[in-house]
């Protein structure tokens, strides 16, 4: 992230060169999608400036706290892949980190011998909560736009996450 503002918005700029090189057609649709990106971009510096000091990741994080909400404190790894919507790669690779570092630990399926359960520790949940206190006060209860717009760019960017096939609720009614 620049220390200072830049003079011009650059994705302004970028939507003028479009049009000015005759691509005006998908000049507000690269203008969203690189919008989109650059606000990823801004979000998870954020977040990753917050965890810095507990040691964690955001994904590694987000591992953590999937466990913690887990009535058994313990996901199949492949389920919890799919709920964080990742690669298996990636679980594995978070799962071999926090092991090492005694916030999880490997254990065997009870009834499934092919599957292996990611458990998280007694030091894992104490440093999920910590994070998540740390991410509540200085991230998320000010995530960078006023609450009354939150709920606009949440309904905007679940129907593209929804369209995209990221999630199908069905007939069941969601929040938005």
């Amino acid at each position: 992230m620049p220390s200072q503002p830049l003079p011009l918005d650059p994705i302004e700029e970028a939507h003028r060169q479009w049009e000015s090189h005759g691509w005006g057609d998908v000049a507000d649709g690269m203008a969203a999608v690189t919008s989109v990106m650059r606000a990823q971009q801004i979000m998870i510096a954020r977040v990753e400036e917050v965890l810095k000091p507990t040691g964690l990741t955001f994904s590694r994080y987000e591992l953590l706290a999937l466990l913690t909400f887990t009535r058994t404190g313990a996901l199949p790894m492949a389920k919890a892949s799919a709920r964080l919507q990742v690669h298996p790669t990636s679980v594995t690779n978070a799962v071999d980190r926090l092991e090492k570092a005694g916030l999880v630990r490997r254990v065997p399926h009870p009834s499934d011998r092919r599957a292996t359960l990611v458990e998280i520790t007694q030091a894992g949940r104490d440093l999920a909560v910590e994070a998540t206190e740390r991410l509540n006060s200085k991230v998320f209860a000010n995530p960078g736009l006023p609450a009354d717009k939150l709920d606009t760019l949440v309904r905007i960017l679940a129907e593209l996450r929804r369209d995209a096939g990221d999630f199908d609720t069905g007939d069941a009614p969601t929040k938005w």
